[in-house]
C-alpha cells in the first residue's frame, strides 16, 4: 500500500509526547534524544488558511485575540456565504424541534470550528470526581463524527503505515481492524477471556506490549460490544502503568451510561496522559443520526486529534441538537429512557430462557444489548440455527437482530438489542415461532 502523503509526512515532523509518568512515548520516526514541542496552534502548514468562522479570529498580525462574533450585528463578508440564508421556507425556519432551537435562520455560516460551549457540557457531564480530584477542561477534549472519526484519527496520529500496529481484544467493535486495514496497521488479537465473564487476558496482553515496540495503541471496548460486560478498571490501570511500553490506551466506552453510576473513566484522563477515553451520543442519548462522538484526553492528544481534524467537522445542527441533549433538560429525558429501556432489559432476562431453544447469556448485562445462544434439538449452541434464526426473524417477521456466532466465544449467539415494550414483546413472540419453526420442534 502508498504511504498517505500529507498528514503522514506531518507526524513525521513532530509528533511526540514529551512525558508520561516520567517516561515518553518513543516512535520509531523520532529520535529518542530529541524533543519536539507539541503543537499550541493547528499545525504549522494550516495554520494560515484554517478557516475560523462564528467565532473568527482576526489577522495575527494585528496582535489581537478579540473575536469578530456572528451576534447579529457585525456584517461578515470574509467567508463567502449566502446572506441570504438558508434556501428553506418560512414556516419551517421559525419552528423548534422538541423545544430545540436550531437556529435554523444561522445555517448560512459556518459552524463553530472548536465547539467549546459543547465541551464544556460533556466535561460537566464526566466532572463525577468518582476516580480523581481533577476536573476535566474542554481541552481535554476532541469532538468528532462519531467514535469511528477519533478511532481513524488515533491511527493516522500515531501509526506508520505498514510498520506499526495495534492491539484489540476479540470480540470486539469491529471499525478498530476495518480503519487499521484503512491505514495499512496490522493487528496484533489477544482474545478476552472466555464467556461469560469476557474479562482482559491481563498477562496475554502485557507480554505482548513488553515483546512487541511496534503497538502504538491498545483499544478496548467497556462495556463491550457484543459482549455487554464492562473491563475491570485495575485491568485497565496495569495496562496504562506498563514499564516499558510507550503507547497510548483507547478506551471505548459507547455503553457507558447504561453500566451503573460513576462506571465511566472519562476523567481518568487528567491521571494518565497516555489514555483516550471515547464516547459518542448514539447510544444512551438516541442521537444516532446526528454522529457526534467525543475523545476525552490529554492535552497534547486532543490538540493533536483537533488539528487533525477537518475545519468544519460538526454541523451546525448537530452542536444545537447535541448540546440540548446534555443539557439539563436532555439528560433528564435521556434518564427516563435509560429507565425504561433497563426494565427492559430485565424483562428479556426473565423471559428469554422460558422460550425452547434459547441458550445461556454470554456476557454482561451493563449496556442496552445482550448476547444469548441459539441450541439445536441436541441442546448444543449451533451457528447453523442461530444464523437461520437470524435470516427468518428478519425476512418473515421484520425484526432484525445482528448474528454474531463467528466471534471469538459467540458460538450460536445473537446479539439483541433492547426496544421499547412493544417491541421487546414483538420479538418475544416471532423469536418463539421461528425457533420452533427452524429446530422443527
Amino acid at each position: 500500500m502508498t504511504r498517505p502523503s500529507g498528514v503522514g509526512l506531518i507526524k513525521q515532523k513532530w509528533l511526540y509526547v514529551d512525558s508520561l509518568k516520567s517516561k515518553s512515548f518513543a516512535f520509531p520516526f523520532i529520535s529518542s534524544t530529541r524533543q519536539i514541542s507539541w503543537p499550541s496552534s493547528p499545525i504549522a502548514v494550516r495554520e494560515s488558511k484554517l478557516p475560523l468562522t462564528r467565532n473568527r479570529h482576526r489577522d495575527k498580525t494585528n496582535n489581537s485575540h478579540s473575536d469578530y462574533k456572528d451576534d447579529g450585528t457585525n456584517i461578515l463578508l470574509d467567508a463567502n456565504e449566502n446572506a441570504y440564508g438558508p434556501s428553506l421556507s418560512s414556516d419551517v425556519a421559525d419552528k423548534t424541534t422538541n423545544g430545540v432551537d436550531v437556529d435554523l435562520l444561522g445555517l448560512h455560516r459556518y459552524p463553530d470550528p472548536h465547539q467549546e460551549p459543547l465541551k464544556q457540557l460533556l466535561c460537566e457531564l464526566r466532572n463525577t470526581h468518582a476516580h480523581t480530584s481533577k476536573t476535566l477542561k474542554p481541552e481535554n477534549l476532541f469532538v468528532g463524527v462519531g467514535s469511528d472519526e477519533a478511532i481513524d484519527a488515533l491511527l493516522r496520529c500515531f501509526c506508520i503505515p505498514g510498520k506499526d500496529r495495534i492491539l484489540t481484544c476479540p470480540p470486539t467493535y469491529g471499525m478498530y481492524s476495518v480503519s487499521a486495514q484503512v491505514n495499512d496497521v496490522a493487528l496484533v488479537k489477544i482474545p478476552l477471556l472466555e464467556a461469560p465473564s469476557f474479562s482482559i487476558d491481563l498477562p496475554a496482553v502485557l507480554n505482548a506490549l513488553t515483546n512487541e515496540p511496534n503497538i502504538k495503541l491498545v483499544y478496548l471496548c467497556s462495556p463491550g460490544n457484543p459482549t455487554g460486560s464492562l473491563l475491570a478498571k485495575s485491568d485497565v490501570q496495569q495496562i496504562l502503568d506498563h514499564p516499558t511500553w510507550n503507547g497510548v490506551v483507547v478506551l471505548d466506552e459507547a455503553y457507558i451510561d447504561f453500566a451503573p453510576d460513576n462506571a465511566s473513566l472519562a476523567e481518568w484522563v487528567t491521571e494518565f496522559p497516555n489514555l483516550v477515553v471515547m464516547q459518542t451520543l448514539s447510544k444512551a442519548f438516541g442521537m444516532a443520526g446526528i454522529r457526534l462522538g467525543a475523545a476525552f484526553t490529554s492535552p497534547p492528544i486532543a490538540r493533536l486529534l483537533n488539528s487533525l481534524k477537518a475545519p468544519y467537522n460538526i454541523s451546525s445542527p448537530t452542536s444545537a441538537l447535541a448540546s440540548y441533549a446534555v443539557s439539563e433538560k436532555g439528560l433528564a429525558i435521556m434518564r427516563d429512557h435509560r429507565a425504561r429501556l433497563l426494565e427492559q432489559r430485565d424483562r428479556l432476562i426473565q423471559e428469554l430462557p422460558k422460550i425452547p431453544g434459547v441458550g445461556r447469556l454470554r456476557g454482561g448485562t451493563e449496556s442496552n444489548f445482550m448476547l444469548y445462544e441459539m441450541l439445536n434439538s441436541a441442546g448444543e449452541p449451533d451457528n447453523s440455527i442461530a444464523l437461520a434464526v437470524y435470516e427468518k426473524l428478519a425476512e418473515g417477521k421484520g425484526v432484525v437482530v445482528r448474528f454474531r456466532g463467528k466471534e471469538h466465544g459467540c458460538l450460536g449467539c445473537l446479539r439483541i438489542t433492547v426496544g421499547t415494550d412493544a417491541e421487546v414483546t414483538r420479538f418475544l413472540d416471532s423469536l418463539k415461532t421461528t425457533l420452533a419453526e427452524v429446530r422443527g420442534s
